[in-house]
């Protein structure tokens, strides 16, 4: 089974051209944690319809002119088919589904004697007729049914919420996807169909929902082009109007794609030799002209609206071809009328409020309606209206998705988590109050790294004199890297710092920090590692244990700032060469850059002035001889 169901996933499963293997076997997956029941599943027609030919009480053969669910006979499969449509029939549908017995038409008729509104629904509207009917010429229910499912679960049962709507809304947290099995495929394999590709009809009885993909399969065509085919190809004007399409449509930015795809695959073949089914492109269209403010973003209508109109030529180009791209969108919508009224649903993506005034008006002779049932949206993410973009959102939406879960798994971890006892998450415990010790502590660490920082030596002696801190003191909260101010000013470079420290406030240079670190090493420059040896000539060798703090020979201060001022002396005298400084420029080198960048006669009579005066400096000098 696992290598016939590898042969089926061969190709990207097409939800209009399904491999007999799965149509056969499908069953649709519990979509709410509610049990989809094979008594509940009514069977479908080939025209989509319910048909309740299910046996009568005397073993005899059913008529195909009787209603078993509400115990009604008709003379003629008309009538029996707009029984099916009637209000009685989908209330008995919805008692079934309850597990409640069915009502006759005497206490319908009951039910609904309080309601004001028309069993009918031929007084609910006054819109056009391409605007009340669907594609089967059939108008919709009207919201009797909902409003007496409605009256009922507030009087009864308030939990019956779920049916009392005839249609659902949009919006209502319903994932985008049907999921199916079958076993052709591996057992933790599910297949995934979009929603939006469903009628409203179809999507409210959900058990119905496998025999509508069955009714849904579609024949390929062939890819070669036959004799007397439409240029191009594809599919003539006059067939596709005839033939089960899509219109898509996407607007935005000054961008807007607009394509007719036919449902009907079309078959062919890679170079590999395997089966190819493609889109059917009938029309396409697109346009883009300069609306949207660059860098500032959004329409110049919007601006003009929030701000006031602006006078400047880009502004003025905007407005223009925003009306420009209007009328190039609604010429193109009346000439496809045809197309998009015959079409089973609208995919429209219209960003922002003037986009959607383009598209639905309202203008005389529009096309497309906001109240249409066939409107959709893509339930996915898009980018910019392209006829690339169309082809992708449309493949998009009629490939079935697969997904591998493992189920076992999950509910064995579904079992584990409902056996053991829930228990709530420890709550967060406090920090403990720091005492009265601590939060002195803390006040003096700030404000002694404070003064280290800024090398304010006198007032750093000051402070721990007059709080009878000693010069070791550890700071709190403990910094393990610089836990002294002796740690703290040899690892800031501060020599000045550290001389006064250990000299003046008598600082222990042998303290460790926790990664075993003395003062010293921490020292990062020649003039910090001297402070300390300076003062380890001050104060002797017997002060402290200088070899374990790693202090090398001792130095007096004569000699710090002898060699200070020997080193100072040869950078004022030898920067150029010590430092790798340039060294200074030739006469020649000098006249050079001077005359960098001049004309030739500039530089000529620079060349003249400067004989001259060499002329008159050696008469000067022979005339003082």
């Amino acid at each position: 089974m696992a290598y016939k169901g590898e042969q089926l996933l061969q190709r990207p499963l097409y939800v209009f051209d399904l491999p007999e293997e799965i149509l056969t076997t499908l069953t649709l997956k519990d979509q709410g944690d509610r049990p989809i029941e094979e008594a509940q599943r009514v069977p479908l027609t080939s025209s989509n319809e319910p048909a309740e030919k299910l046996e009568p009480e005397d073993g005899g053969p059913a008529k195909a002119t009787s209603c078993n669910l509400c115990s009604l006979t008709f003379p003629t499969v008309q009538e029996q088919r707009g029984h099916v449509r009637s209000d009685l029939h989908g209330y008995n549908l919805k008692q079934k589904l309850r597990g409640l017995k069915p009502v006759g038409e005497a206490e319908f008729e009951k039910l609904i004697g309080e309601l004001d509104e028309s069993i009918s629904g031929s007084e609910s509207s006054e819109s056009d007729e391409d605007e009340d009917e669907n594609e089967d010429g059939v108008k919709p229910k009207d919201s009797t049914l909902s409003a007496l499912l409605k009256k009922q679960a507030k009087i009864s049962n308030p939990g019956f919420d779920d049916f009392t709507t005839t249609k659902r809304k949009r919006g209502s947290g319903k994932p985008p996807l049907f999921w199916f099995t079958t076993p052709s495929l591996p057992e933790n394999m599910s297949l995934g169909i979009y929603r939006a590709i469903f009628s409203d009809a179809e999507q409210e009885e959900e058990s119905h929902i496998v025999d509508t993909v069955r009714a849904k399969q579609l024949s390929p065509i062939s890819a070669t082009k036959p004799k007397g085919a439409a240029p191009g190809g594809g599919v003539s004007l006059a067939d596709a109007t005839g033939s089960p399409h899509y219109f898509l449509c996407m607007i935005g930015g000054g961008h807007f794609a607009a394509m007719v795809v036919s449902l009907v695959p079309k078959m062919g073949k890679k170079h590999t030799g395997v089966d190819e089914r493609q889109a059917t492109v009938i029309a396409h269209k697109t346009f883009h002209r300069y609306t949207t403010r660059r860098k500032q973003g959004g329409s110049q209508s919007a601006n003009d609206a929030s701000k006031g109109a602006a006078h400047s030529a880009g502004s003025s180009l905007r407005r223009y071809n925003e009306a420009a791209l209007t009328n190039e969108v609604r010429e193109l919508l009346k000439e496809w009328k045809s197309m998009i009224d015959t079409a089973e649903l609208l995919f429209i993506r219209a960003t922002g409020s003037t986009n959607r005034r383009t598209l639905f008006g309202p203008y005389e002779g529009q096309v497309l309606r906001n109240n249409d049932p066939r409107n959709r949206g893509f339930p996915f993410s898009t980018r910019r209206a392209t006829q690339a973009e169309l082809i992708r959102s449309f493949t998009e939406l009629t490939r079935v998705k697969t997904s591998t879960v493992d189920e076992a798994a999950l509910a064995a971890l579904n079992t584990s988590t409902a056996s053991t006892p829930s228990t709530a998450p420890p709550k967060p415990t406090k920090p403990p109050k720091p005492s009265k010790e601590d939060e002195t502590a803390a006040l003096h660490t700030t404000q002694l790294t404070s003064l280290i920082r800024r090398s304010k030596i006198p007032a750093l002696l000051s402070y721990l004199s007059s709080n009878d801190l000693p010069a070791s003191f550890h700071f709190v909260p403990p910094n393990h890297h610089t836990p002294t101010p002796l740690h703290l000013a040899a690892s800031l470079n501060a020599a000045p710092v550290v001389l006064a420290l250990l000299t003046k406030a008598r600082a222990d240079p042998t303290i460790l920090s926790d990664d075993a670190r003395t003062p010293f090493s921490l020292a990062g420059d020649r003039a910090t590692r001297d402070a300390f040896r300076a003062a380890r000539g001050e104060l002797g060798e017997a002060a402290w244990d200088w070899e374990l703090a790693g202090v090398p020979a001792a130095l007096t201060r004569a000699e710090v700032e002898k060699r200070e001022q020997r080193e100072r002396a040869e950078k004022r005298v030898g920067k150029g060469k010590a430092l790798g400084g340039v060294p200074e420029k030739t006469a020649a080198e000098k006249r050079e850059e001077e005359a960098r960048g001049l004309t030739p006669e500039v530089r000529a009579r620079l060349e003249r002035e400067r004989r001259a005066r060499a002329a008159e400096e050696r008469i000067r000098r022979l005339q003082g001889n």
